[in-house]
């Protein structure tokens, strides 16, 4: 399916509006809450709220039969086949932490598949679209076409993740430093951030866990618009989140999905 303008531009809208709310929340003393049943320190703030119901309330009046699912309030059901996964504050312990490493995620899904996904960075002024088959980053006014950059080996690849100790099981740590071992560099920390570095050229490999859908569904696009490659660890769909493995270059994600999977 191709994306058309007015749609695009109804999703830059999207996250112009969540911007101008979150813009004013960061490296300020505000209220940090825990979300309840989670058994690590899941932190939520008003900006995360106040971006989604923003958001929510532009495609309620102006597309209303369009679902929504969203971190903060759920699901809304629709009728028209399209759904907006919303992610406001992807990375909210940097955002709380006055850091720059988190974005606000927003993609379309049309029939289940991510057709266009937006990562926006307010603070920078950075907003990373993958849309159509290609990705580019709009930052001061100016447009660049984003590629991911050639990575034929493991030894030559630099590899991130957020926090392994935190999120990943055992075995799965395990998976995780079997590649670790094998490439040139490995960096922690960035949340979504990581993918638009990936698609940026910088980053070779990102490896994450315990991902849900409004994580990675603006990422989908984005990667492989860049000319990447966004799986599980089985090499399989990466939309429904969980086990994700990012690369810049196939012959590295496929040298990496042997290590996971061993």
């Amino acid at each position: 399916m191709t994306v058309d303008d007015q749609t695009i531009a109804f999703a830059n809208r999207l996250a112009d509006a969540s911007g101008a709310v979150i813009r004013p929340y960061f490296r300020q003393r505000i209220d940090v809450a825990h979300k309840q049943g989670k058994h690590v320190f899941d932190p939520v703030t008003e900006a995360d709220r106040g971006a989604e119901r923003a958001i929510r309330e532009i495609i309620a009046r102006e597309r209303p039969a369009d679902a929504i699912l969203g971190e903060e309030y759920g699901l809304t059901e629709g009728t028209s086949g399209y759904r907006w996964v919303l992610d406001p504050v992807d990375g909210t312990r940097a955002f709380i932490m006055g850091r720059h490493e988190w974005g606000s995620l927003i993609a379309l899904e049309k029939d289940g598949a991510a057709e266009l996904g937006i990562l926006d960075q307010p603070v920078l002024g950075e907003r990373f679209i993958g849309v159509n088959g290609a990705a580019h980053l709009v930052a001061a006014g100016h447009t660049t076409s984003l590629k991911t950059r050639a990575c034929a080996d493991l030894e030559d690849a630099m590899l991130c993740a957020t926090d392994p100790a935190a999120y990943f099981q055992p075995a799965e740590q395990e998976a995780f430093a079997r590649v670790a071992r094998a490439v040139r560099m490995t960096r922690y920390g960035g949340d979504c951030y990581l993918f638009a570095a990936l698609a940026l050229g910088f980053v070779d490999l990102v490896i994450e866990t315990g991902l849900h859908v409004w994580d990675v569904a603006a990422l989908i696009p984005l990667v492989e618009g860049a000319g990447g490659i966004i799986t599980n660890w089985q090499g399989g769909s990466a939309a429904d989140g969980q086990q994700v493995l990012a690369a810049g270059d196939r012959r590295v994600h496929a040298a990496a999905l042997k290590l996971l999977s061993r």
